[in-house]
């Protein structure tokens, strides 16, 4: 049988079926820009690998993307949904920081890919913008259609999809009369009054007429090929290539007049569509308001796209919580923002530099170069703190003039040693190299100088969330059980998830007790709220279930006696919880619930199914509050499945069809390994890995009767 790869509409590969579904997605939905973003099963981000209808400059900042990132396509794979973003001002208000990236007016839409088994990653779309504002029924019809072919692309495919470094540049064919592009056409440009050039999406000049040459002072065979704002000085300006950008991205015309030294005012008419723009170039009577005086300018202006890309990467440091995000986001997004290859982020430390971080080295290296003294004469990273001020080497010759071992210790042949410093205070050393010999511009150092001061400061913050972060899951792991009891004839396994990001601790517990030899208790509960006044009832909780279960009162005065007690301590907190006896040896499970989510069944044999569990108030709100007991068959090979709400209760889900779809999973699932089970549950429910909620998950399974045992 023939492999899905040739089987996607004849393509040679799955990368050139994905390819041309992008395309054909572009076409067939009239969009400016189409972008396919994949999941990397290594970690959790988004990359682009495939684009079509922008160059490949305009994308890096987004080439690589957390989830978690505030970005329509991130929400869309999240929600699975269709995200829909109407214009310039609906982009400031929901995601600034795009906007800060793409000031320029266009609508967006990003779609899910969703497959069968899994969620592949997104499509983001932009249409030029003339578009109106909303997306029709018809049109999410098409998008949503579009992405389900992509997504059976990938579910058929025979091999994983290749992730590249750099995305794959599809074309986007437009069809065109061949005379259009003979001598014909030409000779009729030529006979005009005015100039025309031709752009390609990159910018650079692929045809410009006699009368164009002429008006801008410079041969044609000196124009072709390069960019208007790099070969004409007069033009290298950021104002006038954010025009090209601008028309580029909005697909609309755009006009703009400068000023030709010495008096000479040019106005240029930009057309754009899918394969370029067309400039008209004419020469104006009188100088336009909107051109700038013939001023005095610096002698070399950084250009718009690094000016872009500057607010990007700032926007994107104060987004930055760990160390190692701040570490991720400097290797895939500053580093090929400034062609580097190598980082070292060191912190200070008791005076000497700690590597936190880095990217481009082998570890042996960093294992050199780690903890060195602040005062050492091995790299420069000591002195530039000393003096504040950042280090540039551009190859290997003029590091080894003041520090002769480096070049050989790192292997690299250009540095940028960045110093990092807060109010005065040196927090650490930022160090870019490179593997070939590298001239630092003087608006890369303006740049990466403005850079390391915004660096500096997400990595004291950083440090200070880690530090806390340790601290509060110390005291989470101190709360809960180091070890769960081993019983015979019963498998356990066990998993709790911090939620997100928070630093403070959570309420979820859970406890496996055993009780006898033939008997044993399992809780499970989650006290509200994030606080140590939670984490405190909790361990209140657990103590008072653990000394109730083992002293032998029944499963129902177990959660009674707990109830009176938190009632007695007069908590604010809500608490839930799910007890259960089990007794192996009369095959019979004993189930008392305080309001907590229901637990799963499957039976050796019979599909799973969410167990109705008769419930309780919850904990600590009514003093004499019954509890009653929930008893089902326990028969070998039997698995339970108990957990907390954070595992069901997703924002823009219903909880109880999230529940069912999780039993289903239950029962689809191979249940020998309890831990990789766990794994599946919740990749199931939070395909991301993006929760909002602390996660426990407790599973137990019952073993199944060996050598005629009864």
């Amino acid at each position: 049988m023939p492999g899905s790869d040739e089987q996607a509409g004849g393509a040679g590969s799955l990368d050139d079926a994905l390819g041309a579904a992008l395309a054909d997605t572009v076409r067939g939905t009239g969009a400016s820009f189409g972008g396919l973003y994949l999941i990397e099963e290594a970690e959790p981000v988004l990359r682009l690998v495939a684009q079509c209808g922008l160059p490949e400059a305009f994308t890096v900042p987004w080439q690589r993307l957390p989830l978690t990132a505030p970005v329509p396509v991130t929400d869309a794979i999240h929600d699975d949904a269709v995200v829909s973003v109407t214009g310039q001002e609906e982009m400031a208000r929901r995601y600034p920081r795009a906007a800060a990236v793409l000031p320029y007016p266009f609508a967006l839409a990003a779609v899910p890919l969703t497959g069968v088994r899994r969620s592949w990653g997104g499509l983001v779309l932009m249409w030029p913008a003339g578009r109106p504002r909303r997306i029709t029924p018809r049109e999410h019809g098409h998008l949503t259609s579009s992405a389900r072919r992509i997504a059976r692309l990938l579910d058929d495919a025979t091999r994983s999809p290749h992730l590249p470094e750099v995305p794959r540049v599809v074309p986007v064919e437009a069809s065109r009369h061949p005379a259009q592009t003979g001598l014909a056409a030409a000779d009729y440009l030529e006979r005009l009054p005015e100039g025309a050039l031709a752009l390609d999406l990159e910018g650079r000049i692929t045809f410009v007429t006699a009368t164009a040459a002429r008006l801008l002072g410079r041969g044609a065979d000196r124009l072709l090929g390069t960019r208007p704002w790099h070969s004409l000085p007069w033009l290298d300006d950021p104002v006038y290539e954010d025009h090209y950008r601008t028309a580029l991205v909005s697909r609309a015309p755009v006009s703009f007049t400068a000023l030709r030294p010495p008096d000479q005012p040019l106005t240029f008419q930009l057309y754009p569509d899918t394969s370029g723009i067309s400039v008209r170039v004419v020469a104006s009577t009188r100088q336009s308001q909107d051109s700038p005086p013939a001023p005095a300018r610096p002698a070399v202006a950084a250009p718009t796209g690094r000016l872009y890309q500057l607010v990007h990467l700032a926007a994107a440091l104060t987004e930055t919580v760990t160390v190692s995000d701040l570490v991720a986001l400097i290797a895939h997004q500053i580093l090929p923002a400034f062609g580097a290859q190598g980082l070292v982020l060191s912190g200070v430390e008791a005076g000497r530099l700690k590597i936190t971080g880095y990217h481009g080295y082998p570890a042996d290296v960093m294992e050199r170069l780690d903890a060195l003294a602040l005062d050492t004469d091995l790299t420069p990273a000591g002195q530039v703190l000393a003096d504040g001020t950042p280090a540039f080497f551009a190859h290997p010759a003029e590091l080894a003039a003041s520090y002769p071992r480096a070049p050989q210790i790192s292997g690299k042949e250009a540095w940028a040693f960045l110093p990092l410093i807060i109010s005065g205070r040196p927090v650490g050393c930022c160090i870019l190299s490179y593997t070939r010999p590298h001239t630092f511009t003087a608006d890369e150092r303006a740049v990466l100088t403005s850079l390391s001061g915004l660096i500096a400061q997400a990595l004291d913050r950083a440090r200070l969330y880690d530090t806390k972060h340790r601290l509060v899951h110390e005291l989470q792991r101190a709360l809960l059980p180091r070890a769960l009891p081993r019983l015979p004839g019963l498998d356990v396994a066990a998993r709790y998830l911090p939620a997100g990001h928070g630093t403070e601790v959570g309420g979820d517990f859970f406890d496996v007790l055993r009780l006898n030899d033939t008997t044993a208790a399992a809780v499970i509960g989650d006290v509200e709220g994030h606080s140590v006044a939670a984490a405190a009832l909790m361990g209140q909780v657990r103590t008072a279930i653990h000394a109730h279960a083992t002293a032998g009162a029944a499963p129902g005065d177990v959660l009674a006696r707990t109830n009176r007690l938190l009632a007695d301590l007069d908590s604010e907190l809500l608490v839930s919880c799910l007890y259960v006896h089990l007794d192996l040896a009369g095959r019979q499970a004993s189930f008392v619930s305080a309001g907590h989510v229901p637990p799963l069944l499957r039976h050796a044999r019979h599909p799973a199914s969410v167990l109705d569990v008769e419930p309780g108030p919850l904990l600590g709100i009514v003093t004499g509050a019954h509890y009653p007991v929930t008893t089902v068959p326990l028969l070998p090979g039997t698995t339970l499945a108990l957990y907390t709400d954070g595992l069901v209760e997703l924002p823009g889900t219903d909880a109880t069809r999230t529940t069912a779809d999780l039993a289903g999973h239950l029962d689809g699932a191979d249940g020998h390994d309890l831990e990789r089970l766990i794994d599946r549950l919740v990749r199931h429910t939070t395909p991301t890995g993006r929760h909002t909620d602390d996660i426990a998950v407790l599973l137990l399974r019952v073993s199944r009767l060996r050598d005629g045992a009864q």
